[in-house]
Order: structure tokens, then sequence, then C-alpha cells
């Protein structure tokens, strides 16, 4: 925690014109000169500068100005900020690269353009740490090492971790259209069962439609070429029995 209160000259200026504080106090608390505080009440230095009062601000409290308003030898303290101020990240820079294995970067483009083409350059940048031009070189086939140049996995060359290249192909994936060539997908049945893709199949189709499965039960059946099996059937008994009692007749 720092020592010295926010804007120390504004600070000085406010406990010049409001305390009764040695100049000594308020060149302590707000780490200036004595002679500087002395110019600050004189009016030659940080003329144009507005006071700030450190009470408002929760650098001061009253009663430490005023116990330090009564003992020239004490000396001014800090209160605590109930605020907790979190700390500031550094922003994450580009990724850095080995000169050993720098080399094996337009490898590992290569790799990443034939194996993962949905990656943006964006993101075939931030894995391997790589430039857009160095890029654009090889998948264009202009780079000027083309010729030699083997795809080769990033994970394998120390390039990037198999997390992060999975986060990135995942990440790419996530809002690509679905294609006709990754493979048919199943029909709904409200689709499949519907009159229009009944008809489409009927007769014509590899198959039959429900109708011609089953049945309806108020739909009678069709009886006529049983029946007419079974006339055949009577007429060839008849006729067996005629010859049978004429045999009969001519015996007798």
């Amino acid at each position: 925690m720092s020592t010295a209160p926010l804007m120390p000259k504004a600070t000085a200026v406010w406990l010049v014109d409001n305390t009764s504080l040695t100049f000594d106090q308020i060149a302590e608390f707000c780490n200036l000169h004595p002679l500087e505080v002395k110019g600050i009440a004189d009016g030659e230095v940080a003329a144009g500068i507005r006071g700030h009062d450190p009470i408002t601000s929760g650098q001061l409290t009253r009663d430490e100005i005023a116990k330090a308003e009564g003992d020239e030898n004490y000396r001014l303290q800090l209160a605590k900020s109930r605020v907790r101020v979190p700390e500031i990240k550094k922003a994450r820079g580009p990724r850095y690269t080995p000169l050993s294995k720098r080399q094996d970067r337009p490898n590992a483009i290569l790799w990443l353009v034939r194996n993962h083409p949905e990656l943006k350059d964006a993101q075939v940048m931030r894995l391997v740490g790589t430039t857009k031009s160095t890029l654009a070189a090889v998948r264009d086939r202009t780079h000027w090492n083309s010729a030699n140049l083997t795809p080769m996995d990033p994970v394998t060359l120390g390039l990037c971790s198999q997390i992060d290249l999975d986060f990135e192909v995942a990440r790419a994936n996530k809002n690509r259209p679905v294609t006709a060539d990754e493979g048919a997908t199943l029909v709904s049945a409200e689709i499949t069962t519907g009159p229009e893709h009944q008809d489409e199949l009927g007769h014509g189709g590899d198959m039959p439609r429900h109708e011609d499965v089953f049945r309806k039960s108020s739909e009678p059946a069709d009886t006529s070429a049983d029946d007419s099996g079974d006339d055949d059937d009577n007429v060839n008994l008849d006729s067996v029995f005629s010859k049978l009692k004429q045999l009969k007749t001519d015996d007798d």
C-alpha cells in the first residue's frame, strides 16, 4: 500500500489552507520538501492547483488531523481504505516462440491449413504465433521454402498445447453450418408419416402405403376370388359323383 496520498500537491494545498499543521508534518505526509510546502503557503508554488480534501476521499480522519495539530512531533498516518482495489492484470502479449522452433512454424501452418480448414486466420496466428503475411504465403504456396515444407502437428512441435488446439477447433465448429455432405440425418416422424410423404412413396416407391398394408375395418373384404374357387371345387365334385352313379347303374 502506498504511503503517499492521492494528488499530493492538491492535498498539501488543502492542508495548508484548512489546518494548522506545520510545514514538516504536511511535507512528510505528502512526500514533498518542506520548502515546497512553504512555497505553497506563500503562493509561489501550485498557484493554479485546487485543494483536494483528504477527509472526503477517506485518506485522513478529523481525529487524525486534530491529534497532529496538538502535537508537532506527531506524523500523520493514511487511513486504511475499506475498498479493495483489484490488481490490474497485464494484457497477454503475443505467444513467444523459441528460436529453435521458429523454423517449424511454416510446417505447423501447413498442417493446420490442411487438417483444419475451418480455423480462421486469427486462430492459426494465435496457435502458432505467426504473422498474417507468413500464413498467407504458406496457404498460397508462395513461401520461399514451399517446396520443402511438410505438414507437422503443432502440438508435436511444441508450438501449442492440445488443449489450446481443441479449444480453437471447437470454437470454429460452433457456428459452422451443417452441409449435406456431412451425412444424412433422420427425418422427424411428423414428416415421414405425413400424407405428402406417403403419396411420394406409394406404389412407385420402395415402401407400400399404409392403406395397402392395413385394410380399413369399414371396407368390406373382397371374396369374389374365394367364391369362384369354391364354385370350381363344387362343380368338380358333382361331376365325379355323377360319373360314379352312372358306373354303378351300368354294373347292375
